[in-house]
């Protein structure tokens, strides 16, 4: 109990010590419009309140990943807990910030072109490319996964409500009409009602698991992890052969890290009234879905006293939802355990319409479309119509790509911010450091994975903090010719 309520601490106080210190480095200014007073167009650009816009975020941004990714990553034991709030604090928060910011620095705009404005051409092609496939990738999986959910439910068994692909129909119907509808229609609305139903049943498991669990993490876990790791550093696998480095840091990204964020906060951004709002919406809503990460892993650390065998065969035969159910169930009854797997089931599909809106946002920015009610259908049909195809495939092959790309872009979300601070002349090393990290680890993956390089794993490690390194090297060689060249003014706050 005593790991459980550190993690949430640190957590805590991430928010209230380190996050002022972030903001005093973005050159925050409540005095100046933002890009909602500005461009208000009734669809897109619209004024919501700052409690509104952090419920919004936090759904947004929370879905399915702070609850299946840390089940998973409960595989490696109480480890997954340090990783999430570290990961949270240090990186995670600071690129939800940042992603934020910028866009409401630059007329709300979406990430390829705030990268265009900052780097070149090139880099905003890359974001471009990457930033649609992983909404892309996000939204196929947002309708497979609470579809897959939903038509298993045993109170649905033997009704044409058991049929997945029913479910599948009607959250793509769900997503068109959110997709194309102004965001104070149907997101401004409900959100904030399923952001409240979210943080109340993940209080409710939390307190079940503290109360009930037959083995909860402790602190003396942590030590005796390290003690057993030290002649490996972090290569040695979990019991499974999955080597902690780099997998556990893909397996758990929401909660920790996550490119989707990025994504999202541009939509969020175009609604804000102050940007003094920036740091508890943004920030804010990020910490909160470190605190959900936290209560799912712990449960699925906790809910199995047989340790990493009961866990392992579970997954194996229903996937992380199956554990969802478990755990719901077991200390919620009947009842709350019905509510718990809705809530499950209704989380992915708000995350799931939004990263359609973002990819399509991101599309007519890029390519400079109006956004007449004509062009949006003209763009949502064809989108949702190759979704649709989409849910035939593997749901594991699907995820994995999504996994890659969501850490990819969260390490070129961090580069660009670091390339922000740098032009402010300010304290870049709170997203340059993180986006070595980070670099570190989506190479290391990529050289090693099946869908990568497939080298051996032993030299993951050093390929991807050494590609971390030049990358950082680059980029300030980068910064220096420009001001060297006088193409450098540092902004205004």
């Amino acid at each position: 109990m005593l790991l459980f309520f550190a993690s949430l601490a640190i957590l805590l106080l991430g928010y209230k010590f380190y996050s002022p210190f972030v903001e005093k480095q973005a050159g925050i200014d409540p005095a100046i419009k933002t890009p909602q007073a500005r461009l208000d167009d009734g669809v897109d650009y619209v004024a919501i309140s700052p409690i509104r816009a952090f419920l919004i975020q936090f759904l947004n941004i929370a879905g399915i990943g702070p609850i299946f990714g840390p089940i998973l990553g409960a595989m490696y034991g109480p480890i997954a807990l340090v990783w999430i709030v570290i990961g949270n604090v240090v990186g995670g928060a600071v690129h939800d910030y940042f992603s934020g910011v910028m866009s409401l620095k630059e007329d709300g705009k979406s990430l390829p072109e705030i990268a265009g404005h900052y780097y070149n051409v090139i880099f905003k092609g890359v974001m471009l490319i990457f930033t649609c496939m992983l909404l892309f990738f996000v939204g196929v999986v947002f309708i497979m996964s609470p579809a897959g959910l939903l038509s298993n439910l045993s109170y649905f068994e033997g009704t044409f409500l058991a049929g997945n692909t029913f479910w599948v129909l009607v959250i793509l119907a769900y997503y068109f009409f959110a997709t194309l509808l102004p965001i104070d229609k149907i997101i401004t609305k409900l959100y904030p009602v399923f952001g409240l139903l979210m943080i109340v049943m993940t209080s409710l498991v939390a307190i079940s698991v503290l109360l009930e669990a037959p083995h909860l993490p402790q602190v003396t876990d942590i030590f005796a992890f390290f003690d057993s790791h030290e002649h490996h550093d972090f290569l040695t696998p979990n019991p499974d052969g999955l080597p902690v480095w780099p997998l556990l840091f893909l397996t758990i990204t929401c909660g920790a890290i996550s490119g989707f964020h990025s994504t999202q906060s541009p939509m969020i951004a175009r609604c804000l009234t102050n940007e003094k709002y920036a740091r508890p919406v943004f920030y804010g809503a990020m910490m909160c879905e470190g605190i959900v990460a936290c209560v799912w892993a712990t449960a699925g650390i906790a809910t199995f006293p047989g340790g990493y065998p009961e866990l392992k065969a579970m997954l194996d035969l229903g996937g992380p939802g199956l554990v969802v159910n478990h755990i719901a169930t077991s200390y919620l009854g009947i009842f709350g355990g019905v509510m718990a797997i809705l809530a499950v089931a209704i989380f992915p599909i708000t995350s799931g319409d939004t990263a359609f809106r973002s990819l399509r946002l991101t599309v007519t920015d890029a390519f400079n479309i109006s956004q007449s009610a004509t062009r949006r259908l003209a763009l949502a049909a064809p989108i949702l119509g190759v979704a649709y195809l989409m849910t035939f495939l593997d749901f594991s092959l699907i995820w994995r790509y999504f996994a890659f790309s969501n850490m990819l872009l969260s390490t070129s979300v961090l580069w660009l911010a670091t390339k922000y601070l740098l032009d402010r002349g300010t304290f870049h090393w709170i997203a340059s450091i993180p986006a070595v990290i980070g670099t570190a680890i989506t190479v290391a993956y990529i050289a090693t994975a099946g869908i990568g390089f497939n080298l051996p794993a032993e030299y993951s490690k050093a390929i991807g903090i050494v590609v971390g390194v030049i990358c950082f090297i680059g980029l300030v060689m980068h910064h220096s010719k420009r001001n060297v060249a006088g193409g450098y003014a540092k902004p205004e706050a």
